[in-house]
């Protein structure tokens, strides 16, 4: 029988591939509404739809593993020992793709005490023998000996699992240089990281094949050993037997019994109405489609359609490149304030200028070269400038290079990076293919990466700006009407005050911080000496495995925290061992970790200064889960306040020449006001009325004292409390905090509630609402959706407890710290003043102050900090004024 005419059997290796398509899929960006993530399955299905229309078998079956434990096991405990933890977000996914294939009416094998690709190869033989052509699906290079003249390897690439290397016998010599039964006799004497099988020292893959290609197989290689000279001879006489044991434990077994054979996995028909349930729970709108329109082809639904391979959506408009007045028709056809919105998408250069735009309507896009200087973009400009609605996927970015480029961006009303965030605040992906692609199911156009010269891809910022404008309808949509306010109203006006932040920068007194990293340095040095002394020798005070050695063997301290890789050495493991048994050389060790790491923050802020002289931060607006802003390259929220060395670091950002002054007006216990407000405590919001000091206020009554007799003890206890409840700290957490009893943690925690049973209240109720509802939400509408707040892991659940109980006031805290930005930059500008904000910290800003404008700067941010949210008690600002940040602290 001719190849054509042999059945063809697909065998796949399920949890192989799916841990693959787990790894290439974002994970925060497939969550269905039960909170289950499903990145791995979705990305399985879609490799396995593009698998059906290209490989066409007859015959189709997906194996599982039952556990990591099987007969290697057994024999050599340490197998697969090296392998982390199934990660959190995977667990429940495979129960979940084997659903969903047997909707599709696909079977799925198993077999106790043996792994998925035993069974594969048992099923990849006995179809070979019984006139199949076979194609073996797995990430595993052990499936290789599989491969002879019936049988193919399709390898995943690293790429994820739509890209797949095919092996056949050709492939594998020309890759290896070996036959594929040889593969696993290369593997036994190298060894193999992934599955924890430890291979003859000094053997790598060149000299393994040598041997093998010399002496024919394992065997005769171990039997000729004493003929191998060198040190790696050597290496072999003395450790061969690994090698003996790593090939009995990668030889794939042949003769599993199973419950199937090759011909019981004749495809069979879609069950669409299972398709529709299982999909529908799992979300998959896209993938459905696929798999209807495949049950539709092959006979199996009504009607008939094609498979399309991936997603399919509206054609995608031809693009065309215009100027002059060309330009300027299109854009007053398309473009303008009385027009629906156009998305824009900026082309960037070498450091970060712009080359080209990209602008697009619902139907049609083109695309425009940029050269600085010409005159033929009037047109362009006065349409950037207007607020005529536009689209930018990753604002902040363009507007900075625009403006940069002399080019104004305004009309903003919307940002898929900025909306995806505030639907899921979670996600770890911005990327706009992403976003096209788990909202509108679409794959947007790439580069044929196998081109040695690509393409001429001038039009891809306006086919950019066309799926921008595309997938934010749709994110928006999905959006509720809170957060669509807080998208409208803060997150997309303050792209603007934050790209004007970050071209201005603050300036920097560098000489003051190369002076201070010196003398860290020295510092730094004189701590290890004597840390050497008090042991009698040097080590690396860097290394945790040589610290490990110092402690816990040559110290026989207490050991700490357990991990894989010893007892733990990070900072809170060794405060708190120096806490309960100090040691000289411990004290020595944790000062010298605060020098150093001191010192590389200031080198870190010393490298950034450019040759104006000043730092320029970035401000991620989507770079945490609860709306705070967060700074980056460098980061400027990291720097000490309370010490010494943080007040030098801050000396050394200071005004410009051009200015008089910097201001820095912070937020006093904005935590605790919001807290007073969500939870209506009438003891809070007494305290912050009448003006008293809180946690003074908040001790005289737990106390049962006078305000004026609260102690700094009992302050400090009330403050620690206070602060630890909105976080979800418990009496054991505050025990360790304070250092004291659990039980007398407890009572104060009693005391507390029982002066304050509002926050009781209101702190039970927002876990509670929270899981009702999926997520928490702040004053002014901002949503943070929390799935694991039922989830079967205890772990899981309760951190998301602790999470949800701070989000609406973070998030408050947040969005107030935002809205009152933007009032200051609203008034700065109205009033035509110079001044201008430099930075965001926390809870404070900090303003460079132009000549003669001090009196008006500080009245605008009192008065916009001030009245940025009505709360039932008020807004308490800190102002100062000073030649340096340090010196304007109040």
């Amino acid at each position: 029988m001719s190849d054509a005419a042999k059945p063809t059997l697909l065998v796949i290796d399920g949890h192989s591939l799916a841990f693959r398509a787990f790894y290439a899929l974002p994970v925060d960006s497939f969550v269905n509404r039960e909170g289950q993530h499903t990145n791995a399955i979705h990305g399985f299905i879609s490799m396995l739809l593009n698998l059906l229309k290209n490989e066409k078998p007859t015959h189709l079956g997906v194996a599982f593993d039952i556990s990591r434990y099987s007969f290697r096991t057994r024999e050599y405990p340490e197998y697969k020992g090296t392998r982390s933890e199934t990660p959190p977000e995977f667990v429940g996914q495979i129960p979940l793709l084997q659903e969903a294939l047997h909707a599709m009416g696909i079977t799925t094998i198993t077999k106790e005490d043996f792994e998925a690709d035993d069974i594969l190869a048992t099923l990849a033989s006995r179809g070979a023998s019984e006139g199949f052509r076979v194609s073996v699906v797995s990430g595993d290079r052990d499936a290789i000996q599989m491969v002879n003249d019936d049988v193919t390897l399709l390898y995943p690439s690293a790429r994820g699992v739509t890209d797949l290397t095919r092996y056949d016998r050709d492939k594998v010599f020309e890759r290896y240089g070996i036959e594929p039964p040889q593969y696993p006799e290369i593997a036994a004497l190298v060894g193999e990281s992934s599955d924890n099988l430890i291979g003859v020292d000094k053997v790598g893959e060149k000299t393994a094949v040598k041997w093998i290609t010399q002496y024919g197989s394992l065997e005769e290689v171990i039997a000729h050993r004493d003929e191998i000279k060198g040190v790696v001879g050597d290496k072999l006489r003395e450790q061969y037997e690994r090698a003996e044991r790593n090939r009995r434990l990668n030889r794939l077994v042949t003769d599993v019994e199973l419950p199937v054979g090759p011909g019981d996995l004749e495809r069979r028909p879609i069950d669409v109405t299972a398709v529709r349930e299982v999909f529908d729970r799992l979300q998959f709108r896209t993938l459905l489609d696929r798999v209807v329109a495949l049950a539709e082809a092959s006979g199996d639904g009504e009607g008939s359609a094609p498979a399309p391979s991936e997603p399919v959506g509206p054609t995608t408009p031809v693009v065309r490149t215009l100027i002059d007045e060309e330009l300027g028709f299109w854009l007053k056809n398309h473009a303008g304030a009385d027009k629906p919105a156009v998305g824009l998408a900026v082309e960037y250069g070498a450091g970060g200028t712009v080359t080209g735009l990209g602008i697009a309507a619902a139907d049609d896009t083109v695309y425009v070269p940029w050269a600085a200087g010409r005159g033929d973009y009037v047109a362009l400009e006065e349409w950037l400038g207007a607020s005529s609605p536009k689209v930018v996927h990753d604002a902040k970015r363009s507007y900075k290079a625009l403006k940069t480029s002399g080019l104004p961006l305004t009309g903003l009303v919307g940002d898929p990076r900025i909306a995806a965030w505030l639907l899921r605040p979670g996600r770890t992906s911005f990327a706009l293919d992403d976003l096209v692609y788990e909202h509108l199911g679409e794959k947007m156009p790439t580069a044929d990466p196998n081109q040695l010269v690509p393409a001429d891809d001038a039009g891809s910022a306006a086919l950019d700006a066309w799926y921008a404008l595309r997938v934010s309808d749709a994110i928006v949509e999905a959006l509720d009407e809170g957060s669509r306010g807080v998208l409208r109203d803060i997150e997309l006006p303050l792209v603007r005050v934050l790209g004007d932040m970050e071209l201005t920068g603050v300036a920097t007194d560098q000489k003051s911080l190369r002076d201070l990293s010196v003398r860290l340095g020295d510092t730094a040095a004189s701590i290890a000496a004597e840390a050497f002394e008090v042991i009698g020798r040097e080590v690396n005070l860097g290394s945790p495995k040589q610290l490990q050695e110092v402690l816990f063997e040559q110290l026989d301290m207490p050991k700490t925290r357990a991990m894989k890789t010893g007892y733990s050495t990070d900072a809170a493991s060794l405060a708190d061992l120096q806490d309960k048994h100090p040691h000289p050389f411990l004290g020595l060790l944790l000062k010298h970790r605060d020098a150093t790491k001191l010192r590389q923050i200031i080198d870190t802020l010393d490298k950034a200064v450019d040759e104006g002289g000043r730092i320029h931060t970035t401000y991620d607006q989507t770079g945490t889960t609860t709306g705070r802003i967060s700074s980056i390259d460098p980061n400027l929220q990291n720097i000490p306040v309370k010490t010494e060395v943080g007040h030098e670091i801050r000396a050394a950002f200071q005004h410009g020449s051009d200015y008089e002054t910097l201001l820095t007006a912070d937020y006093s216990q904005i935590e605790m006001r919001i807290m007073a407000h969500l939870s209506g405590d009438p003891g809070l919001i007494e305290a912050f009325n009448v003006g008293e000091d809180l946690h003074r206020f908040v001790g005289a009554r737990i106390f049962g004292v006078e305000p004026a007799d609260v102690s700094p003890l009992m302050r400090t206890k009330v403050k620690a409390m206070s602060y630890g409840l909105a976080y979800g700290l418990s009496p054991f957490g505050l025990s360790k905090q304070l250092r004291i009893e659990t039980a007398e943690a407890k009572q104060l925690m009693a005391d507390y509630f029982a002066r304050f049973g509002a926050v009781r209240t209101y702190l039970r109720g927002v876990v509670e609402q929270a899981r009702e509802d999926g997520y928490t939400e702040t004053i002014f509408g901002r949503r943070r959706p929390f799935a694991d707040l039922t989830s079967p892991n205890r772990v899981l659940r309760e951190n998301a407890e602790r999470a949800a109980l701070n989000a609406p006031i973070q998030g408050s805290a947040a969005d107030i710290m935002k809205i009152a930005m933007l009032g200051v930059r609203d008034d700065l500008d109205e009033r035509e003043l110079r001044s201008r904000v430099l930075l965001q910290v926390h809870d404070e800003l900090i303003v460079e102050v132009a000549r003669g404008e001090a009196d008006d700067v500080e009245e605008i941010v009192r008065r916009r900090m001030g009245s940025a949210a009505d709360l039932k008690v008020p807004l308490d600002v800190s102002v100062g004024h000073g030649e340096s940040w340090d010196a304007a602290a109040h």
